[in-house]
């Protein structure tokens, strides 16, 4: 996981499809502290593990996963 030094707040975080899932808040220990990007939730906060990260391009983290996928493994929670 060489690229997760160049993961800052604000990026946006895209799946594998290129649809986008919210953007970065922050790295909490191994886990990725995401804000929704869906205006329903009013921008809730998630964590998704760091392993599902692949990429990070421009102003983009690519994940591993599609968004789909990707909002269904990812928790409320940084436990």
């Amino acid at each position: 996981m060489m690229f997760v030094e160049q993961i800052r707040e604000g990026l946006q975080v895209v799946g594998s499809d290129e649809r986008p899932i919210g953007t970065v808040e922050a790295i909490v220990g191994q886990l990725l502290r995401i804000r929704d990007g869906d205006p329903a939730t009013e921008g809730s906060r998630h964590f998704l593990d760091l392993a599902f990260v692949v990429a990070v391009d421009g102003n983009r983290v690519r994940l591993l996963l599609p968004a789909a996928e990707a909002k269904e493994r990812w928790s409320a929670e940084s436990d």
